[in-house]
């Protein structure tokens, strides 16, 4: 099965949970805390500058053949902190506690194994193309910006058509030739990403559990186990 299949297919279940985390549930009735959304942007910059300076500095030849400047978000979500916090948000914006867990993780990543870089790139990038331009248009309705200002998070205005930009993104996944257990690890580290975003979520209505944070660390001590046995495969081969 293709990369792009495979991963769509092995995300499902945590797809389907984290847009019925009670933040992103509530979200998609209409229902948006001002105070809310302004700390969800503000963890958001901290994480795609994590993402994105990851991405632009690696060598591995499997993320810079899915790079692409026109996705990245990080100016955009600096256009949309100076509207929400005036300014001088860069002095204002603090990373949340389940934020930090989630930049540390894409940092370790990149350090690491930076070929899972494209886990995060895929549950990212993928869900700001596609559902992430409903919740555009719930927050434009809701929040009621100026025209031009607060919604530059969710504009991609090097990409005229987000489906056709989204088959080629999953046609170049296709050819990149990860092998069986890179593409477990992959599967497994995406999985790992919408579980930090839940995370996110859910400290944000201060709903973060310890529980949560011990499922966090399975998913951690699963996808060790997996690069282990890859690290063993690529050995003996």
């Amino acid at each position: 099965m293709a990369l792009s299949l495979e991963l769509k297919e092995g995300t499902k279940e945590s797809h389907s949970a984290a847009e019925n985390t009670k933040f992103v549930a509530a979200f998609l009735r209409g229902v948006l805390n001002p105070e809310e959304y302004r700390k969800l942007i503000a963890n958001f910059y901290f994480v795609y500058s994590a993402m994105e300076e990851s991405i632009s500095s690696t060598e591995d030849p499997m993320v810079k053949a899915i790079r692409s400047e026109d996705l990245e978000r990080k100016e955009s979500l600096a256009k949309d902190l100076k509207y929400y916090y005036g300014s001088n948000w860069e002095e204002t914006i603090v990373p949340t506690e389940a934020c930090n867990t989630y930049v540390h993780r894409i940092k370790e990543v990149a350090e690491q194994n930076p070929y899972l870089l494209i886990a995060h790139h895929y549950t990212r990038y993928i869900g700001d193309l596609s559902g992430g331009q409903i919740l555009k248009e719930i927050t434009a309705r809701v929040l009621n910006p100026p025209i031009g200002e607060g919604l530059n998070f969710y504009d991609f205005p090097s990409i005229p058509n987000a489906k056709e930009f989204k088959n080629d993104y999953r046609a170049a996944l296709d050819t990149l030739g990860c092998d069986e257990q890179q593409v477990n690890a992959l599967i497994t580290e995406a999985n790992y990403a919408f579980r930090l975003n839940m995370y996110m979520f859910d400290e944000i209505q201060g709903k973060a559990s310890q529980s949560f944070l011990k499922l966090l660390g399975s998913y951690a001590k699963q996808i060790l186990g997996e690069l282990m046995v890859s690290k063993r495969f690529r050995n003996d081969a």
